[in-house]
């Protein structure tokens, strides 16, 4: 990649097209009935995940294939995989080898093992058997090579390292801390293939109930013409500010990363248009890649889609998608806040003018865009009362209802974008280019909000599956696929119909296979996964893991969340972002989560999952293999490693947000009110906008050294009013232990008491701790109270003992590491309630003080300036 674009020459159509290509869906394409046979197969495989997530599924698909609809899903990605990717860079491109179809139908067999002998496997009891732990170790090499192929060597070679680590955990030459007993290759490949411990695990299990359906979704909306409708649009609202071009390529990517899971795509679809223009207003080439790199690798942490990893996080975490999205929502808006104003910044730095001569109010821009956004949020959920009172009116038939008046809206709306002309894509290069205007092409594209608006109704109002939300989303763009071209010539007298119908079709199958193709690295990449996460089940390596990052950081949380950071960066820059996120989360999330309960922190685990998420993504940012930024470079014909570097300068915001977040669980809008919500999303947003403000160098004028460490301070104060109330007040009330039962009972119901646990490990029988959360009931008196969440305690000796939990009690799991029945006891070794303290948010007023006084003297800089003579 970065040979191509050694002479600092950007990559044409066709180059960028392959360059997409051999990375998110294979560099092979060959012709001819091969060729319409693997189409074929990609047709199939999508028609069958269709079918798999909808509500008639039961109906149609036998129960067997339904229960073994993961064996299904990666048989088809290997198959295709050995067919799309070739094995080397000298291997054909324009015919398949035939050891590669001996591959991918071994590999497709394989898949489907335990499809075709179910019943075998079951009368086992899941137990591989001699056949079965060798099929099920040439399963896993066709697997590590299909991986190797589509994702690159480094996802493979972490794989085997893993699983080698299984064989011979127990030999001398693995250091002792990290050593095990060791399993047979029977007892392995049980785990890895034949059980949902491994290969065929959650992750997989997510892949095929849910990402498909996503991917297929923003492949079907971006083969509409939705793509360009909305960086189209984003440049008739911010291209003719100053800085205008790279202001939409941050909007254009963001509404583009909706439905993209692929950060080089997103690149490549945007940056073809956005660098160019960028370019011309006085960004240098590495500048306007890094704007499209950051703005389009933060696409993958926009919700709903978050690249695949919010529907991981459901099951990792075991909470909703509704709350995972809520969750990710304002940290994903502040990172793209920050973005637009770090170009905004570098624009009035530079004094780079504006394309075109119109006049344009950014404060009017902004809040039509404000207006844009809140009204359609309005929309999405404004539409349940009138959806509810057809419901309750005619219950029988509601659903046909529903389903008629939204193709009555969608012909509404295309009467409207036949009203006037289809977008063309612009030429960027084009010496004089003119800027589209608003209100002439919101027309066009209006109707490509109604599929998004179904799916935001099935997903947040309704509460639906993502799976089911998805299906119907992706049932509706069946639908504008199909008829949108004959409906316009209809609209438009045109006598077309049935030339625009084929075209229809044509399109539709176009989407529906280069969903699938898209999918062949997701599906292979979680599959892969599975077996590091089968390793940590198996092994128990996790709590090694524990002991050796809390044994590395000393226990100190801050510095283990860098090791965490750091891992994240270095295993993203060969794994793809969701198995980075699968193989990090699984190996640190708890070990995160433990270490914080002993320094007395209490982390919520969507906390800690995000954490690695956003970092994840940050490899492919990252230096010196981080692939968006090479995709860039061969757009903007600037060097890689530069653009690089420049990328992850701006992206600042998005490493130092999830530290944030950690210490202030706020910022995910956890266990807040309405109004608390609101309050932390305007705060938020003025502390990343200084912050933003004192690593640019640049507020109201340049900054002097003193200023710019003065707004870091303020972002500071503003992000973690807490740190500084706690120093001013403490937080907390200390507790004799042998007072926590009285204690209990005397604070009100609702209130948290925190409890410090200190005894034996289980299996070391070396001291642990950690910290106990519980809320007080309605019941009367602590040890009734105590008892109710399951905890007993008993006084002997001067010392306050924990007695073991009963199973099904709150704190059973939580407290299972500890040895009740060793010789040194289980015991509360500190207790805290909750003090009266004054509200943190009256920290804000001092910050923003400070903010106003470094304004003030900006402001004042810039006056002198101006009253200087010329």
């Amino acid at each position: 990649m970065s040979q191509k674009n050694a002479s600092g020459r950007p990559l044409s159509e066709e180059e960028l097209q392959d360059l997409v290509a051999s990375t998110d869906a294979g560099a092979r394409n060959p012709i001819g009935p091969v060729g319409t046979f693997l189409a074929i197969v990609a047709l199939v495989w999508a028609a069958f995940q269709v079918l798999l997530a909808s509500p008639i599924s039961n109906y149609v698909l036998p129960s067997d294939l339904i229960n073994n609809s993961r064996q299904v899903h990666l048989a088809f990605a290997i198959f295709l995989a050995y067919m799309a990717y070739p094995a080397l860079k000298s291997s054909p491109r324009h015919h398949i080898p035939v050891q590669d179809w001996i591959f991918a139908l071994a590999g497709t067999f394989i898949a489907l093992y335990g499809f075709f002998f179910y019943q075998k496997v079951v009368n086992n009891g899941g137990l591989a058997d001699d056949v079965d732990k060798w099929v099920a170790l040439a399963g896993l090499i066709l697997l590590f090579e299909a991986a190797r192929r589509a994702l690159g060597p480094a996802m493979a070679t972490i794989a085997v390292i893993f699983l080698v680590y299984v064989f011979f955990g127990s030999s001398e030459w693995v250091p002792e801390v990290i050593r095990w007993k060791g399993a047979s290759l029977k007892k392995a490949m049980s785990h890895m293939w034949i059980t949902s411990e491994g290969v065929f695990g959650i992750a997989l299990g997510v892949s095929t109930k849910f990402v498909f359906l996503f991917v297929l979704f923003g492949s079907l909306l971006d083969k509409a013409g939705a793509g360009n409708y909305f960086i189209k649009m984003a440049f008739a609202a911010l291209g003719h500010l100053k800085g205008g071009p790279a202001k939409a390529a941050v909007v254009g990517s963001a509404a583009t990363g909706l439905i993209s899971g692929s950060s080089i795509a997103n690149v490549v679809t945007t940056g073809t248009f956005t660098i160019p223009l960028m370019k011309r207003v006085g960004f240098t080439s590495e500048q306007a890649g890094s704007v499209e790199v950051a703005s389009s690798v933060n696409g993958q942490i926009m919700p709903p889609v978050m690249g695949a990893a919010a529907f991981l996080m459901v099951e990792y975490v075991g909470i909703s998608y509704m709350e995972v999205i809520t969750h990710a929502f304002l940290p994903a808006i502040l990172s793209y806040v920050a973005l637009v104003y770090i170009v905004h910044l570098e624009a009035v730095k530079r004094n780079m003018p504006t394309i075109g001569t119109k006049a344009v109010s950014t404060a009017r821009t902004i809040l039509g865009m404000l207006f844009f956004f809140v009204g359609f949020a309005l929309l999405c959920y404004g539409i349940k009362y009138p959806i509810g009172l057809i419901v309750s009116m005619v219950p029988e038939g509601a659903s046909w209802i529903l389903a008629a008046l939204t193709f009555v809206a969608y012909l509404l709306l295309l009467k409207l974008a036949a009203s006037v002309d289809d977008l063309k894509p612009d030429d960027p290069n084009d010496e004089n280019i003119v800027l589209p205007e608003v209100k002439d092409i919101y027309k066009t594209g209006l109707y490509y909000l109604l599929p998004i608006v179904v799916l935001v109704y099935f997903l947040m109002i309704e509460q639906k599956s993502p799976g089911l939300s998805a299906f119907w989303a992706t049932a509706l763009m069946f639908v504008i696929l199909l008829t949108q071209r004959p409906l316009k010539a209809m609209f438009r007298g045109e006598n077309e119909y049935v030339n625009a119908f084929k075209a229809g079709v044509g399109d539709l199958g176009i989407g529906m296979i280069d969903g699938s193709r898209n999918m062949i690295g997701i599906g292979l990449a979680t599959a892969t996964a599975g077996v590091i996460v089968g390793t940590v089940t198996l092994t128990g390596i996790g709590q090694v893991m524990a002991d050796l990052v809390e044994l590395m950081s000393g226990g100190n949380l801050v510095l283990m969340l860098i090791f965490v950071a750091m891992l994240s960066l270095v295993l993203g820059m060969g794994l793809p972002t969701t198995a980075n996120y699968i193989v990090v989360s699984s190996l640190m999330a708890g070990v995160v989560v433990q270490l914080g309960a002993q320094s007395g922190l209490v982390v919520p685990l969507i906390a800690v999952h995000l954490f690695v998420f956003y970092f994840g993504i940050m490899a492919d940012v990252t230096p010196p293999v981080g692939l968006a930024s090479f995709a860039a470079a061969a757009v903007s014909g600037g060097d890689a490693i530069k653009t690089g570097f420049t990328a992850f300068f701006y992206s600042l915001r998005t490493v130092a947000l999830p530290f944030v977040f950690i210490f202030n669980t706020d910022l995910l809008w956890y266990d807040v009110t309405w109004y608390q919500g609101l309050l932390v999303a305007a705060i938020g947003m003025i502390a990343v906008l200084v912050f933003t403000a004192g690593t640019m160098g640049y507020f109201v004028t340049k900054s002097r050294i003193y200023e710019s460490v003065a707004l870091v301070l303020i972002a500071f104060i503003l992000f973690r009013p807490d740190f500084f109330m706690n120093r001013i007040q403490p937080p907390f009330e200390v507790v004799e232990p042998a007072q926590v039962s009285q204690a209990f009972g005397a604070i009100p119901p609702g209130h948290e008491m925190r409890l410090n646990i200190s005894g034996p490990d289980f299996d070391t029988g070396s001291t642990k701790e950690t910290t106990l959360v519980i809320t007080s009931g309605e019941e009367a008196g602590g040890d009734a109270r105590l008892e109710a969440q399951g905890l007993t305690i008993l006084d002997e000796d001067g010392v306050t003992k924990l007695d073991e939990p009963f199973p099904g009690t709150p704190f059973f799991e939580m407290l299972g590491g500890f040895d009740f029945y060793a010789d040194d006891p289980v015991q509360i070794t500190h207790a805290e309630i909750k003090a009266d303290q004054l509200p943190k948010d009256l920290i804000y007023i001092p910050g923003l003080l400070l903010l106003g006084c470094v304004y003030l003297l900006q402001r004042a800089r810039v006056g002198r300036k101006e009253e200087k003579p010329a």
